[in-house]
């Protein structure tokens, strides 16, 4: 049983809306506190974004048994983790002990005889793990119109957009495939390790598993060194043919385990064991060139692609589109998984269109590697005035004059703000992505980008209310 949350008026608890925050700082939280608190007393704001939330935790839930986690704290906790970009145990820390953020929460007591309630670390992780991208990005589209309705000067401004890309670096060791084959072979013996209490005939053939673990680590940095190291390629090969010899016996064990007892994590690790068994094979021993997509570059983080994009040091991760305006908003995000930027305009307009229904584009710039001729089309019979998409290569005298025009070269100036948009997102925990596996990146980043949009809204706020602070001193100043 969940509820929405309704602060109990009682002694020494000070409501949501009379809680006072600290206007002069630096740090991340006021704006962001600030934003929650106008979301939870505005009747609009609170309405529209608990019922998303409903539809997604509470959804087919009994209205009885004992109550969980409040759905307001939920999307506190959750925001205010990528705000300050932290772990979850500082957030933990937050939760219980920061006094500003427990009132904001209708938690804190002034009074030392009341009831101290108390988060626990694993409660968080679980309750806020219920979100999910698509609920998250249905608030953000709730948030960013309240955005537009705070900072636009008229009702009917047309947006100018910037569409960007970036990458999301994953949270992974640089991968070999010798590494990659060492990973999958410890985590083989571990799912075995977990078995040998359960089944007692299993246990008989694996007394010495620790043994073995051992032997195949030291036989994997003896291998490592003489690969990346080594000279004689008569030794490199030799000290491969060892390892790979160790690996299949693993390998041929597992395979016989299977065929008695199915377990799917064990059958994950003994597939990612056959594979890079046969990649090395090819690769060190016959000299054979693996092609990029048969390529697997962590086996925790499948979904992970090798990104270099022109740099000197690679980067492994994915590719994250957003589109933010010119109050710098994130309008929309999306996760490319194996898709290139040329690809993405023509999506892209057709979200804009279904999420912002209401709102007139008045420019849409991108950068060359968007570009062709299909998506400035696209852009120009989407309504578009102002198409600011820079051509690859050499321009004809039509496509000359329109990139050297007045109004193009000031929009395109203008799309570098962007690029000070992605700085600021990659401070809101978008640098590296913590959270495991492919839904823990969808959740990851469109919580980060909801915690962005809060927090320029906040910063909004917070210039109003000292504004509106400053002139009261200064009416006080001349009555005195």
């Amino acid at each position: 049983m969940r509820q929405r949350f309704e602060q109990q008026l009682t002694m020494g608890v000070e409501p949501i809306s009379e809680v006072k925050i600290r206007l002069k700082s630096r740090d991340e939280m006021p704006p962001l506190l600030l934003a929650l608190q106008t979301i939870f007393i505005t009747p609009v704001l609170n309405e529209k974004i608990f019922t998303i939330l409903e539809e997604k935790i509470c959804l087919n839930k009994k209205a009885t048994g004992r109550k969980g986690m409040d759905l307001w704290h939920i999307l506190v906790l959750s925001v205010v983790r990528f705000a300050c970009n932290t772990n979850w145990d500082k957030l933990h820390h937050y939760a219980n002990n920061d006094i500003i953020m427990r009132k904001i929460m209708g938690l804190h007591s002034s009074d030392f005889y009341k009831d101290f309630y108390e988060f626990e670390y694993q409660n968080i992780l679980d309750n806020v793990s219920l979100l999910d991208a698509e609920t998250i990005n249905k608030i953000n589209a709730i948030v960013v119109e309240y955005g537009h309705a705070l900072l636009k000067k008229k009702e009917d401004e047309a947006l100018q957009l910037k569409t960007d890309s970036f990458v999301v670096e994953a949270n992974i060791h640089f991968p070999t495939d010798l590494n990659l084959l060492y990973d999958s072979l410890r985590k083989v013996l571990c799912c075995i390790q977990k078995q040998l209490p359960l089944n007692a005939d299993l246990a008989k053939g694996w007394r010495k598993i620790k043994a073995i673990k051992k032997q195949i680590k030291k036989t994997y940095r003896s291998t490592s060194w003489y690969v990346f190291k080594g000279k004689k390629e008569e030794i490199k090969k030799i000290m491969v043919r060892e390892y790979l010899q160790r690996a299949n016996s693993i390998l041929d064990r597992s395979n016989e385990l299977l065929l008695q007892q199915a377990n799917e994590e064990l059958q994950y690790y003994t597939a990612y064991v056959a594979l890079f068994i046969d990649q090395i094979n090819r690769r060190l021993l016959k000299g054979e060139i693996i092609p990029a997509e048969e390529k697997v570059y962590s086996i925790f983080e499948p979904h992970a692609e090798w990104i270099s994009k022109g740099k000197r040091n690679p980067e492994l991760g994915n590719s994250v589109l957003i589109t933010t305006d010119q109050y710098h908003l994130i309008m929309d995000n999306k996760i490319m998984f194996k898709e290139k930027d040329a690809a993405q305009v023509a999506p892209l307009l057709v979200r804009l269109k279904a999420n912002y229904p209401g709102q007139i584009i008045k420019s849409i710039s991108t950068d060359k590697g968007f570009y062709s001729k299909a998506n400035f089309t696209h852009a120009v019979n989407a309504g578009i005035t102002n198409v600011i998409m820079p051509k690859k290569g050499k321009l004809n005298k039509a496509e000359y004059q329109r990139e050297h025009d007045t109004t193009f070269i000031k929009l395109r100036n203008k799309h570098s703000a962007v690029e000070s948009n992605i700085n600021m997102l990659e401070h809101h925990g978008l640098n590296r992505c913590v959270d495991k596996g492919k839904l823990g990146l969808e959740r990851y980043v469109a919580l980060s980008i909801l915690a962005y949009n809060l927090h320029i809204i906040g910063n909004e706020l917070v210039k109003r209310k000292r504004k509106k602070e400053w002139i009261k001193e200064q009416r006080y100043k001349q009555a005195a």
